[in-house]
């Protein structure tokens, strides 16, 4: 005669067994962009205080909007603009700014300065003069034609669609650094149009792995330049908080984690991959925003690690 168990006794195996699979799932699930909380060390080397002069070369073939999209924003970050606008491009970088408290705590500085930033020169290169292939050979002979020898301003080379840059999309959008005896600073920025857009054009277009979330409309309608103005924050706050490699940064120096790229993903709270955070939609336009600018321009900006949190700092 066949045994009859009672059927708590069957299911009870398999209880266990899925309960022992639940524990082993890695811990909260949410696929958060930053699987650990970044904290950035003062290396107590120089960081850029005062003015910033942004020597620019527009390399390659550009339209107006890329232009203007991206002087708009340099514009806006010392302009507070309508007070009825918020969040503004100013308040991200103030943020940016208050670095210079957590540098010279020491002189007991309790308020951060204002940081000036100005565009004092830009030169156009049509002619792809070193090519439409950037390598590293390339980089001084640009940062020269850029700034006009100057020593005083940070040279910015934008990239047209038609350019791939040595270095980039291998994890990075765009890269800063210091070249020759002078140590001349230098911003290069990808143009995501042709360069990774998978990568450096999210949340704008489709990315190339992990969970794919919302693809958002750019704020100005035109993804390469929407892209850049991200691309070129992280660069110009990375560059502001550690100029020579000694100021602030987390892991290797070949490799650091810098004021935006320590929280990359991350547009608004409760940000996790495939997901900005809280941001804003223009109901007009369908643009994403999470900060406004000058004459009516809004931008997305990335966040950054805020020295007095200690944590990622989002405008919204």
């Amino acid at each position: 005669m066949a045994s009859s168990l009672p059927k708590n006794s069957l299911l009870l195996p398999i209880a266990v067994t899925l309960i022992l699979l639940l524990l082993l799932l890695p811990q909260a699930s949410s696929k958060r962009v930053t699987t650990h909380r970044p904290i950035l060390t003062n290396h107590h080397g120089p960081i850029l205080t005062k003015k910033v002069n942004l020597a620019i070369l527009w390399y390659g073939r550009f339209g107006r909007t890329h232009k203007s999209v991206i002087r708009s924003f340099v514009k806006s970050l010392n302009n507070n603009g309508n007070a009825n606008l918020v969040p503004k491009v100013s308040t991200w970088w103030r943020t940016v700014e208050s670095y210079q408290v957590a540098a010279f705590r020491k002189r007991r500085v309790r308020r951060s300065p204002a940081l000036r930033v100005k565009v004092v020169r830009q030169v156009t290169d049509n002619n792809y003069s070193v090519g439409k292939i950037i390598t590293q050979d390339f980089v001084g002979g640009l940062v020269n034609k850029t700034t006009g020898g100057s020593t005083s301003s940070v040279a910015v080379i934008f990239t047209s669609r038609q350019v791939t840059v040595q270095g980039l999309c291998m994890g990075k959008c765009s890269q800063h650094g210091v070249i020759g005896p002078s140590k001349k600073l230098y911003i290069i920025v990808g143009n995501p149009e042709s360069e990774c857009p998978g990568t450096c054009a999210w949340p704008f277009h489709k990315a190339d792995f992990g969970p794919q979330g919302v693809i958002y409309q750019p704020p100005n309608r035109n993804l390469g330049a929407d892209a850049m103005v991200i691309s070129f924050a992280s660069a110009l706050a990375g560059t502001v908080t550690n100029p020579f490699n000694t100021g602030f940064y987390q892991g290797p120096k070949s490799d650091p984690l810098e004021a935006a790229t320590a929280c990359a993903g991350i547009f608004g709270t409760g940000a996790y991959h495939g997901y900005t955070g809280k941001i804003r939609v223009d109901p007009h336009t369908g643009g994403c925003f999470n900060a406004h600018g000058v004459k009516g321009k809004k931008f997305l900006l990335p966040a950054v690690w805020n020295p007095m949190t200690r944590s990622c700092w989002t405008t919204m």
